[in-house]
């Protein structure tokens, strides 16, 4: 394994060195034109980036290209076109403008949600220059958009860069009215923190529910569990070290700026954490960083597991996303400043990220909702699922002042007066964290926790990007008609702090106060995905997204769909396979002991007439009531099932799995798990949480 760094970083990337090293000085420059103003890219242009991108990628062993794209699954899909072309007898290798600008796929059987029928296949791939073409497995992925016939969108992509323009332009004029001319590009800035499990790949192969479910479905607690703290930043196993240097390797192959790793908090569970880069390529790159980990996994006998809560009784994996935005001259417009200008400029933004999120508490739930994440969200481990945010005691003291008038003290007492001219310096990071907020300020950023591990980044950021561009779009056109740019700035961030401040909690998430006091508040409490998928559709949601060009109606309606059928999906696996494995595992198990443990005890009563042995009697009769429960039960969960398949309605049914199926299916594992501790170790059908977690 190489160890030179700098040598092998982005070696497998078509990037901009690589670009200006291989291109025309003329084609580069229209390249770049077309990258940072979304110009068009011209035909003859295509064809020479073609055939430079072609001949890099043979130079680095690669025989195919494909174009890698994220349909609405929320995992990647990529189909492989070798570069051989006949030419007389033999072949040659090419490639050309038109195969790398757009691409044709069968869409048939990709989620639409009704925007198309099934028998209409045709889907189109078009390049995203702005994210950069790579080598992985012998093929050149070229990252793509993924559209239908029509032109709707069809993936997680195009609503994402969509949304960085529409928030681009909103910031520009916030900008301006700051005097700031030279900014020509606000992008926002995502580094998204990884946390997975690794476990024994032969353990994974013994287990039909992490086959199939990717997560337990069966388990009682072993005799140790995270209590003891002990694992998180622990020292790292050689085997799991071994895992990650490997990882690193191959990420930093690909340009991906991977930072840190360590132990988490749960036995058998780490994180990976990367430098934060611009957010549609860090949303391809997290992709990519899922993938390899699994790849990886597999060359040291480890299965990764990316759900989000893989086991019961111990923290589950979510992924923070750390969100900001940035000019193209390198400014964060999330740092405080240090003049006053930056100050006023910094304190209207804050305020319109504080409105956006109270405004849309509903599509920021929405976002992070999934059947898997729905068992962590509120788990005391992760953030709850009221949407609130946490913006720290001294921003606090800040936005007191500018609301009450008092005085704010730092250095020396003195009111908050915001103008471009003067303020007082805002302090940045003075305060603790918060790890109980779903959505913390931390110093020069926004850290959105509430994301599950499995999941793309792109949605949630869909629609940070989206609500923020919205309320900077409502303070620019205010502002704008000012003729006391100072006076009016200062009335517009107190009155909108006094309007949205209920969304700013400081305290404990976990505690169940919080939960009435958020109530009393107006804030939503959307505990599961059809809960928040309710409000999806609202008409300020509809009407914002079509506004800004993100999403249209029918596209709206689609994901609604897409949302609520998988989730469905989801669950109708879960219960097929807890079924089978209660039927083909656990009741054969239970009924093998039975049988061991009543021959035990005639056998001994043969020898010895007057024996009790009513340690077997007790264990005979504890396990023979569990089993009768477990098949009683396990029948109940069939009938429900069958009920729930019944329903032709997408979100009837994806209801009917929230308030009938989940609970027996919650009451079904009750019962197996009782019955795991009471079999001989022998006897048990499948792999234990012991040996999953601390076998590794």
């Amino acid at each position: 394994m190489s160890t030179a760094v700098p040598e092998i970083f982005g070696s497998m990337v078509f990037n901009d060195d690589v670009m200006r090293a291989r291109l025309p000085k003329d084609t580069y420059k229209s390249l770049k034109k077309t990258i940072q103003q979304g110009s068009p890219l011209e035909l003859d242009v295509a064809n020479v980036v073609a055939n430079a991108m072609k001949d890099w990628a043979i130079e680095k062993g690669a025989t195919h290209f494909t174009h890698w794209f994220q349909p609405l699954t929320g995992v990647t899909a990529e189909k492989h076109d070798s570069f051989i072309s006949p030419n007389g007898a033999g072949v040659i290798m090419e490639f050309s403008g038109k195969e790398l600008v757009k691409g044709e796929v069968d869409g048939s059987s990709f989620p639409s949600g009704g925007i198309r029928a099934t028998f209409e296949a045709r889907g189109y791939t078009a390049w995203d220059p702005t994210s950069y073409a790579f080598i992985k497995d012998g093929s050149l992925y070229i990252p793509t958009a993924f559209c239908s016939y029509t032109g709707e969108s069809l993936d997680k992509k195009t609503p994402l860069l969509r949304s960085m323009e529409a928030l681009n332009t909103q910031a520009l004029r916030i900008l301006r009215l700051f005097g700031n001319t030279s900014a020509k590009r606000v992008t926002t800035t995502v580094g998204p923190e990884q946390e997975y499990f690794l476990i024994d790949k032969k353990l994974w192969e013994q287990r039909k529910d992490l086959i199939f479910t990717g997560r337990t479905l069966f388990g009682s607690m072993p005799p140790k569990g995270q209590e003891m703290d002990d694992h998180y930043y622990g020292s790292i196993k050689p085997r799991i070290a071994d895992f990650m240097a490997d990882l690193d390797n191959e990420l930093w192959k690909l340009g991906i700026l991977s930072k840190t790793k360590h132990n988490e908090v749960a036995p058998a569970q780490h994180e990976m954490a990367p430098i934060f880069t611009t957010t549609n390529l860090s949303a391809d790159q997290n992709q990519l960083t899922m993938q390899l980990m699994k790849q990886v996994a597999l060359k040291h006998g480890l299965y990764c597991l990316l759900a989000e809560k893989p086991f019961a009784g111990v923290n589950g994996s979510g992924k923070h996303n750390n969100w900001s935005m940035s000019t193209d001259d390198g400014f964060n417009l999330l740092e405080p400043g240090e003049t006053p200008r930056e100050n006023a400029q910094f304190l209207l933004i804050l305020t319109a990220v504080i409105q956006a999120v109270d405004k849309h508490q509903d599509l920021l739930r929405d976002s992070v909702a999934s059947a898997g994440n729905d068992h962590r969200l509120g788990a005391n481990e992760a953030p709850p699922a009221i949407i609130s945010m946490f913006i720290g005691d001294e921003l606090q003291a800040v936005l007191d002042s500018i609301e009450n008038g008092s005085p704010y003290s730092q250095k020396t007492k003195e009111k908050m007066q915001i103008g471009v001219s003067v303020l007082p310096a805002i302090p940045k990071d003075t305060t603790d964290r918060n790890r109980t907020s779903p959505f913390a300020f931390t110093g020069n950023k926004f850290e959105f926790r509430s994301l599950g591990s499995s999941l793309s980044i792109s949605g949630p950021n869909v629609v940070l990007n989206t609500i923020v561009a919205e309320t900077l779009d409502e303070f620019a056109t205010r502002l704008e008609k000012s003729s006391d740019l100072n006076a009016d700035l200062q009335d517009l961030i107190k009155e909108k702090i006094i309007e949205h401040k209920k969304i700013i909690f400081n305290g404990n998430g976990y505690d169940d106060e919080w939960v009435k006091e958020a109530e009393k508040r107006g804030l939503l409490n959307l505990r599961t995905l059809p809960d928040a998928m309710e409000r999806y559709l609202d008409p300020q949601n509809v009407e914002m997204f079509a506004k800004y060009g993100v999403y249209s109606e029918s596209e709206m309606k689609s994901h609604h769909e897409v949302k609520l059928e998988k989730y469905s999906k989801v669950l109708n696996i879960e219960v097929n396979t807890m079924l089978d494995m209660i039927y083909k595992d656990i009741l054969p198990a239970s009924y093998a002991y039975m049988n061991d443990v009543a021959e035990s005890a005639s056998r001994v009563m043969a020898v010895v007439p007057n024996a009790k042995c009513s340690a077997q009697a007790n264990v005979l009769k504890e396990i023979s009531a569990l089993a009768d429960r477990l098949d009683s039960e396990a029948q109940k969960l069939a009938k429900l099932h069958k009920e729930a398949n019944a329903i032709d309605d997408v979100p009837k049914q994806a209801r009917f799995y929230v308030d009938k199926v989940i609970p027996q299916m919650e009451a079904t594992r009750l019962v197996a798990d009782s019955i795991e501790p009471i079999l001989g170790e022998k006897y048990k059908p499948f792999p234990s949480y012991a040996d999953l977690l601390f076998r590794v």
